[in-house]
């Protein structure tokens, strides 16, 4: 939502008139955690899944601290 509240995923309408946050995205997919490692130095290395599509993030701790596991999320990508 434009507006600020969470939804859940059973809630994104995509033939809705309200302009989404999506609108502003060429590629947008939904995802969920399914691995943290923690490693030295502060470093995590997450692993989310997007109905297959595969992506590992490694970063600070510090930096990735609201991600957690089985979390849900969106990937929004934009060409620039």
């Amino acid at each position: 939502h434009l507006d600020g509240p969470p939804a859940d995923h059973f809630s994104f309408t995509p033939n809705s008139t309200e302009p989404t946050l999506a609108d502003n995205y060429e590629y947008v997919m939904h995802g969920r955690i399914f691995e943290m490692n923690y490693k030295k130095d502060n470093m995590v290395v997450i692993a989310a899944s997007f109905g297959g599509l595969l992506m590992r993030l490694t970063g600070d701790q510090r930096h990735l601290a609201n991600i957690l596991p089985d979390m849900r999320l969106y990937l929004l990508l934009k060409k620039d």
